[in-house]
């Protein structure tokens, strides 16, 4: 396909609006670039492949995406740019030629309880505005089915002047599809009063058993001298107004030693501190206290919908809105063909398309009751997709991150459509991807690299599919890989045995899950794959599951506070400088006064955009002056801190900064291969994949038996598989169970046990269409798998 370029019938001479065909990048030196300079085609398809940490996601969101979303931004009022998240501009010489970007991330959808694939999408909406058209009986406009509006009524005397009358209106009403009773949520929470106190012990004994409610602080002041019960009598026996002045007392105003201070009861106290904050937001001790006294249980009153009692009734050729919402969408699609009404034609071919896009990019399995929190990285980057496939825009800049993430080869082919699509309309797509079956259609590829970390950030190759087989690049050299089939496979240990797995869509499955061996569960998207290892295998002792949710940590935390990696490094210092450990952490005592160890410094301009700018006094080394006089091995903290794993292993092995404690866990981060990734570099800034790795070497000291790990090559390049296929084989002979959901097919290949569900997606998935080793897969090509892994092995 040739540039489409408008002549006119005098003259050939092409118009100078038309030759601005270029994305030109000059001197990005964004994270680990090294001064790139790169110009990409306009509405083509170009895809950035190259090792992991090869500085794409930096070149492709943290320059062109970054700096197009930073211009369209300036265009706002500073009053509404107030409200727009602060952008600084990045470290790039020139952009030329940019266009507007819309980027379509891995990030999960907000974990919001009242947030669902169809209040996500605008499937909903759409939905309701049928339902209050047509449904019977009639019960009000869209509001009065909608879970997320309750119903209000409000009396009292309006006074409205016209002219000389007055005009006095003495209800309002708005009809709101609300369940009263879990006010939206499907479900209702109880507090387990068991562990809130040991009703045994008196207050001053210790009874309380919430976190950070020690009689020590201010609590022990507070109920010692609110008056309203005895701190020294035991719990049980507490009167009822005792008990429900500790339990439930509404804020009162007290006077404690002369101090004015608030009181109020324990459960509305930690409802708001606690219970009403996202779970997984929460440290790790209140989470597990959180877990413990909450229970949840589906709501009695709307059994699970959501729903009002009028918004159930109400219904269209029998079915209501609950219903439409619990169905599996593909079914939706065409339960909406057959709602034929001429005075909402429009909108039925509008919700028609909506549900039509699910289905076309491989999420037809998905119902629009599903928690929007539940999605995987992958489903709710097709689920932001289905925005754009509807769009009227043109000449925009889409950028994807590993759109394939999560798909079975057999769907990988259907995205790579939705992409074409998406070029065909004259936009230009950017993709980062490692997937040959993607990389094969770019119309233009740059290759990045040559290593990780500081050994990547130069573009080792700029062309096509073809000059990138040919050319020397290690992206190039295994493109072509193929693994083979293992000729002999372990034999199990024992097996896990699962019965009636009736979790999500699984059909009362049956299987034995081998232990002792590498395990590969596989199956196209929504055939039921994580249901039945995450919901079979329970989290118990010697079950170390890993998977891709993110890592909760401020912008403090890295590689090693996370890993517990900074303990052994400190104490190692203070031993060896004769101070106290805490000296050497940059959020304790030698923190710089001046960024409180932050390394930068976040000015708020009110309603202008926020800058961050490096410490002036510490230059981003977050540590005071004179703690960095301390040295190890001749290096201080801040450069150890700085430097990379592979760096930092060889540091810790041997002489006056040898640290056993360290070394062992720096070994584990080089074996998941992070060994570019350097200590001090913040966890908000690392991949999916690269958050899923690091919890692995976490957990690699865990005395786990079962180690189960969801797609862990997920944001890996080719290259890198091979390692973690030698680390999986390594946990393995030394006496491990490893199962893995997988669609890779060098994984799959290097297996030892491939079960295999489906066939489809949805109600037509959840069966076992195979067990057996891979060979046997190959030898039967009798599934979807069967077929793809044979054609990648050549059988």
């Amino acid at each position: 396909m040739s540039m489409a370029r408008r002549t006119d019938a005098q003259s050939s001479a092409s118009h100078v609006a038309d030759s601005h065909d270029l994305i030109r990048v000059h001197g990005a030196r964004e994270n680990n670039l090294k001064d790139v300079s790169i110009e990409i085609p306009k509405r083509r398809l170009t895809v950035f492949t190259g090792v992991s940490g090869s500085g794409k996601s930096s070149l492709v969101f943290d320059t062109i995406a970054a700096e197009s979303q930073r211009l369209i931004n300036e265009t706002y009022s500073a009053f509404v740019q107030g409200f727009m998240p602060n952008l600084s501009r990045p470290e790039v010489d020139v952009l030329d030629g940019l266009t507007t970007a819309i980027i379509v991330d891995q990030q999960r959808l907000g974990a919001d309880p009242r947030s669902t694939v169809g209040t996500a999408t605008d499937a909903n909406a759409m939905l309701r505005i049928l339902f209050s058209r047509l449904g019977e009986p009639h019960i009000g406009p869209p509001s009065a089915y909608s879970f997320n509006t309750a119903s209000v009524r409000a009396s009292g005397a309006i006074t409205v002047e016209r002219g000389t009358k007055k005009a006095v209106k003495a209800t309002y009403s708005r009809t709101g599809g609300m369940c009263p009773r879990c006010e939206g949520r499907g479900t209702v929470s109880d507090i387990d009063l068991t562990q809130l106190y040991d009703d045994s012990k008196s207050l001053n004994e210790g009874a309380l058993t919430i976190p950070g409610y020690s009689m020590d602080g201010w609590y022990g002041r507070i109920f010692g001298g609110c008056g309203f019960f005895d701190p020294d009598k035991p719990i049980r026996g507490f009167t009822e107004r005792e008990l429900h002045d500790l339990l439930h007392k509404e804020p009162t105003k007290i006077k404690v030693d002369g101090i004015n201070l608030t009181y109020e009861g324990l459960i509305p106290k930690i409802q708001k501190s606690m219970l009403s904050k996202d779970i997984d937001a929460l440290q790790p001790h209140i989470r597990a206290f959180v877990e413990r006294a909450m229970t949840f249980t589906v709501c009695p009153e709307c059994d699970g919908t959501r729903l009002s009692e009028g918004a159930r009734a109400s219904k269209i050729d029998g079915v209501s809105i609950a219903d439409a919402c619990a169905m599996q969408i593909s079914d939706l699609a065409e339960w909406v063909r057959g709602v034929h009404e001429p005075s909402v034609a429009p909108l039925l071919t509008a919700l028609q398309h909506t549900l039509d896009s699910f289905a076309e990019i491989g999420l037809g399995y998905l119902s629009l009751e599903r928690p929007s929190g539940t999605l995987s990285g992958g489903e709710a980057q097709r689920v932001k997709m289905i925005r754009h496939l509807g769009s009227s825009l043109t000449d925009v800049t889409y950028v994807f991150d590993e759109p394939t993430t999560g798909l079975h080869p057999h769907d990988i082919s259907r995205m790579n459509n939705l992409l074409l699509r998406l070029r065909d309309k004259g936009n230009t797509v950017l993709v980062v991807e490692h997937k040959p079956q993607t990389i094969a259609i770019a119309d233009h590829v740059v290759d990045l690299g040559p290593g990780a970390g500081t050994a990547g950030g130069s573009v080792c190759f700029e062309g096509t599919v073809e000059g990138l087989r040919a050319g020397d690049t290690i992206t190039g050299r295994h493109l072509d890989d193929r693994a083979a089939v293992k000729e002999t496979v372990r034999k199990p240990t024992g097996a896990l045995e699962v019965r009636g797995a009736s979790e999500h869509n699984l059909q009362g499955v049956d299987v034995d899950i081998p232990l002792g061996v590498l395990v590969v569960v596989t199956g196209v998207a929504g055939s039921g794959k994580s249901s039945l290892v995450h919901g079979s295998i329970p989290p118990k002792e010697g079950v170390v599951a890993v998977d891709q949710g993110a890592i909760r940590g401020s912008r403090r935390s890295n590689p090693a506070t996370y890993t517990g990696l900074l303990d052994p490094i400190r104490k190692a210092f203070a031993k060896v400088n004769g101070v106290k450990p805490a000296l050497f952490s940059a959020n304790s005592e030698g923190a710089c006064p001046t960024c409180n160890g932050a390394g930068v410094v976040y000015t708020d301009l009110a309603m202008m955009a926020g800058v961050a700018t490096t410490c002036e006094e510490c230059e981003g080394k977050r540590f005071q002056a004179s703690v960095l006089e301390y040295r190890l091995g001749g290096r201080d903290i801040s450069e150890v801190l700085a430097m990379s794993v592979t760096e930092a292993e060889e540091f810790f092995a041997a002489g006056e900064a040898a640290t056993p404690a360290a070394h062992r866990v720096l070994g584990r981060l080089a074996d998941v291969g992070l060994g570019y990734v350097s200590l001090g570099q913040p966890l908000t800034t690392l991949s999916g994949g690269e958050r899923q790795r690091l919890k692995l070497a976490t957990h690699m000291a865990d005395k786990g038996g079962v180690y189960v790990l969801d797609e862990p090559t997920t944001g890996l390049h080719l290259a890198d598989v091979e390692q973690l296929l030698g680390l999986l084989d390594r946990l393995v002979d030394a006496g491990k169970s490893v199962v893995v959901v997988e669609h890779h097919p060098a994984v799959m290949a290097h297996a030892d046990w491939i079960i295999d569900l489906g066939p489809g997606a949805g109600h037509d998935g959840g069966r076992i269409v195979f067990e057996g080793t891979p060979a046997d897969l190959v030898a039967a090509r009798s599934t979807l798998t069967g077929e793809h892994l044979a054609d990648y092995v050549g059988a």
